[in-house]
């Protein structure tokens, strides 16, 4: 063991290199989730190539005491199961740390540093030994160096074999061979070198009242109880487990008890264009309708979300962004459809942006999206990203409220129809807020319209007539408003009520700001943060910029789309804005952030 190891407990990175298609994701997050029920915060992130199989793939678990899940940037423990990214790998380990490795092939020649620890098990000669099946192998590969790490950093065997039996509950057989070669690895590395590392694991209480669960899962669950019964979409990286999920739930839930017969409706449409507009005509006929995507298929919808917004049809569409332009990285997470959304199709057109940070907001504002939608009859954009959607994350139990009842708006039911004085007219405002009350299909003959997306007065009559356009378009500028005071509030944290610096941020980019703010203070820098949640920008957004002279905008894409959309839609000068960017595809690193704070206070302290 180098002279320069430090004991580390509960507060370190695991990051573990393996070969697409081998089958080592489920033995990562059944690693990942041991921690966890251990009571110690533990977040996993998976790097995974856009092919089936033979192509690099690492899984990176940070395990915090203090409860921090962004990338940290250091890996004090590196498994190195594939020998096409030893080199890398082995470059990759922070210095006092150890990396572990397959010893059935010698490997003194390729894996050395002397400033680390490396630790060889033969891992795949072990279970070429226990199991004759080559595909077994291959997977009680993967099963025999989380028994391994199970020694080597004190991860609880109990903990290990709970998770395997609920995993196999009903295959005995498979629980018997993935804890046999569990035991294969922990014994070989209890015998051959000294246990526990510096570097391990001690019991805590800190995960009580928390879940580990991805985003994409959430917000198919928080679809199921906002009401939502019709889903259409084409299938697209990363987006495509959301409505494998909802489908799940909806076989649970959305089913008469009685006949067993399906309340509910998911669709694979030809393609993206096609699955948005059966959602508008899902939700035109009174439904609750949504469609899962990403950057390609975002670009596709425009025109259609440019109907929905001029016809006024409501419409939830969750875009769980991925790295572009163009096919870009698949399976890569960024932030770069933020303008895409906001202004999506052609002339003046606004769309409404729920913005959530973590897996539990992408349950919550799935309801509120809902909501909105038809509150507001117009598209609703739930903004996730890879990161957020399809890794695992720990936070928070799920609330739950039984007397939840859906917020429909002004939809105008048939005896209030009946009563109406004269005839029903579609885009009339009479409230004055922007928005005009509408009827579903057959309800009552009187409350027939036509759905236009093509010119048309307050009547819901066609018209090329300027002043009856201007009064339709204006309208939804009102509307527009109205929106503003409907979304969610950001989110404020101050470290000192009289800061000059804040941070504004959005997303996944949360965590890395929340530690990055921590660790500022520890060296006297003080910035206060607020974390959108929605656009519109809210009054609350405002008088945060208001209140700082310098602000730092915090994002995950090349272009600073955030910062342009604060310069288009606030009155906040741009010469005091500040961009600190990540855009290479990883979810963001902390470090990034401390470093261009840091810069800027030192200039301004030489200054």
């Amino acid at each position: 063991m180098p002279s320069d190891t430090k004991s580390r407990v509960n507060d370190f990175v695991v990051k573990l290199a393996n070969v697409n298609g081998t089958g080592s994701a489920s033995a990562n997050t059944l690693l990942m989730k041991a921690i966890f029920r251990m009571g110690i915060p533990v977040t996993g992130k998976n790097f995974f190539p856009s092919n089936i199989q033979g192509l690099p793939t690492w899984y990176e678990i940070r395990v915090s005491k203090d409860g921090y899940l962004a990338r940290s940037g250091s890996i004090e423990i590196m498994v190195a199961m594939n020998q096409q990214t030893y080199a890398q790998d082995l470059k990759e380990v922070s210095p006092g740390g150890t990396l572990i490795y397959d010893s059935t092939w010698p490997r003194d020649t390729v894996i050395s540093r002397p400033d680390i620890a490396i630790i060889g098990i033969p891992l795949a000669r072990m279970c070429n030994e226990r199991f004759t099946s080559a595909r077994v192998r291959i997977l009680m590969k993967n099963m025999a160096y989380v028994g391994a790490l199970a020694a080597l950093i004190d991860l609880d065997l109990e903990v290990i074999e709970n998770l395997v039996r609920e995993t196999f509950a009903s295959k005995t057989a498979l629980i018997e061979s993935n804890m046999d070669a569990v035991g294969l690895g922990f014994d070989y590395a209890k015998k051959h070198f000294a246990c526990p590392l510096p570097t391990r694991l001690e019991r805590m209480n800190k995960t009580a009242e928390h879940i580990m669960i991805d985003g994409n899962t959430a917000a198919a669950l928080g679809c199921v109880y906002a009401g939502a019964t019709v889903g259409a979409w084409y299938p697209i990286t990363p987006s495509t487990s959301l409505m494998d999920a909802f489908r799940g739930f909806c076989e649970e839930y959305r089913k008469d008890p009685n006949t067993g017969e399906r309340c509910f409706c998911v669709i694979q449409a030809e393609d993206e264009l096609a699955a948005i507009g059966i959602v508008l005509g899902a939700t035109w006929n009174g439904a609750r309708a949504f469609t899962p995507t990403s950057g390609p298929g975002l670009s596709l919808m425009s025109e259609f979300l440019g109907f929905a917004y001029f016809a006024e049809v409501p419409a939830v569409v969750f875009d769980v962004q991925r790295v572009g332009p163009s096919t870009g990285m698949p399976t890569r997470t960024q932030q770069g459809e933020i303008l895409a959304a906001a202004y999506a199709s052609h002339g003046d057109t606004k769309h409404v942006i729920l913005f959530p940070g973590d897996p539990r907001e992408c349950f919550e504002l799935s309801v509120a999206a809902f909501d909105l939608a038809d509150r507001l009859q117009t598209p609703v954009f739930v903004l996730s990203d890879l990161d957020i959607g399809m890794n695992d994350w720990m936070c928070r139990e799920f609330e739950w409220d039984p007397d939840y009842v859906p917020d429909r708006g002004k939809v105008l039911d048939p005896k209030t129809i009946a009563s109406l004085p004269g005839r029903f007219h579609r885009y009339l405002d009479p409230d004055g807020d922007g928005i005009a009350p509408r009827t579903i299909p057959g309800g009552h003959p009187k409350g027939s319209y036509f759905v236009r997306g093509s010119g048309h007065n307050q009547f819901g009559e066609y018209t090329e007539d300027s002043n009856e356009y201007l009064e339709v378009v204006n309208r939804l500028k009102r509307k527009w408003a109205t929106a503003a005071r409907l979304v969610p509030e950001p989110v404020i944290r101050r470290r000192r009520k009289a800061a000059k610096w804040g941070i504004v941020s959005v997303g996944s980019c949360n965590p890395a700001v929340n530690e990055a703010i921590d660790r500022l203070a520890a060296k006297g820098i003080h910035l206060n943060y607020c974390r959108i949640r929605a656009f519109p920008f809210t009054q609350k957004v405002e008088r945060f910029l208001d209140q700082h002279d310098h602000v730092f905008v915090v994002e995950q894409n090349r272009d600073a789309q955030l910062k342009s959309l604060l310069m288009l839609e606030t009155s906040y000068p741009s010469n005091r804005m500040q961009s600190i960017l990540s855009y290479g595809g990883l979810p963001m690193d902390y470090r990034c952030v401390v470093e261009a704070i840091e810069e800027t206070y030192l200039e301004g302290a030489a200054a």
